[in-house]
């Protein structure tokens, strides 16, 4: 293809976006909007993941053994505990190690807390990692029913329970994403209709002169590509400013969350928004031409 026609293509796409200015407006504010809100979920089901993981002891029991067994007892104890099903990793932390545990984690700010503070305040507990949340409940019978173990913590409810918050947005986020898909595909099909009819003259003396099906096409066709590029260059914008916007509240109010920079996952956003908003276009403007364009 020569280098004239390529920017009168260029030319003509962008000459069709200026006529039908309402309509053009209209295609991107719904496709940006379509586009924020699927970028705004996947942050959110990214974040949530990280904080799931940064929490660690949400697939994890704790089992206290009793401060009066002796080091033998606590030893088979352990090695019982070891046999039970569903165990994926046990750690033992002896009273020493979670004294040291505990020094670690608050002896900088509150350091008098522990003055006169010995280990045998703690006492020898069992971290167990299970493998199948399944079948939680049984190993945590089959814990608090052990001899020497008198109490025993686990959080699988609140793993379930985020899990099902998780599973819900994506859902949700599916719906949405569907649903603002067809209402972007159907108004940049209303777009480019109105581009074709404006056009319906100057379309039927190139067929008369003998110009192909694509070289009348393609202009409509990157009219809607252009539409793509345009809503998914603001999309990421406002994407960016409102997860930062977000992330200074998190850092100043909430510092118990952990955020994903955005650094760290803003060409993964950008690039999916460009190719779903030029998909979208393709999409959109193919419709209605293979409608408006029969011959």
């Amino acid at each position: 293809m020569r280098r004239y026609s390529i920017m009168y293509f260029i030319s003509q796409s962008i000459k069709g976006l200026w006529r039908n200015g309402v309509m053009t407006l209209a295609s991107i504010i719904v496709l940006m909007s379509c586009l924020v809100i699927m970028g705004s979920f996947s942050l959110i089901v990214m974040n949530l993941n990280t904080n799931l993981d940064s929490l660690g002891d949400m697939n994890e029991i704790v089992a206290f053994i009793d401060p009066e067994k002796s080091a033998e007892e606590v030893d088979s104890i352990r090695k019982a505990v070891e046999k039970y099903d569903n165990i994926k990793n046990l750690e033992f932390i002896s009273p020493e190690e979670a004294l040291e545990q505990e020094k670690q984690k608050y002896e900088g700010e509150y350091s008098y807390f522990f003055e006169g503070i010995t280990s045998d305040i703690y006492p020898a507990t069992l971290v167990i990692t299970y493998q199948d949340n399944a079948k939680v409940e049984t190993l945590k019978y089959d814990l608090e029913h052990t001899e020497g173990i008198y109490k025993v913590t686990c959080h699988a409810d609140i793993a379930e329970t985020l899990e099902t918050v998780k599973t819900g947005i994506i859902y949700i986020f599916v719906w949405f994403l569907a649903v603002l898909f067809v209402v972007s595909v159907f108004v940049i099909i209303n777009t480019i209709k109105l581009a074709v009819f404006g056009r319906r003259q100057e379309i039927s003396v190139m067929r008369y002169v003998g110009a192909t099906n694509w070289f009348i096409m393609l202009p409509f066709i990157l009219e809607g590509v252009w539409i793509g590029l345009l809503s998914s260059g603001i999309a990421y914008f406002i994407e960016m400013s409102i997860y930062k916007f977000i992330a200074g509240v998190v850092a100043t109010d909430y510092q118990m969350f952990t955020l994903v920079p955005f650094g760290t996952v803003q060409l993964p956003i950008l690039l999916s928004f460009i190719g779903i908003g030029v998909v979208t276009g393709i999409i959109g403007s193919s419709i209605s031409l293979r409608k408006n364009l029969k011959a």
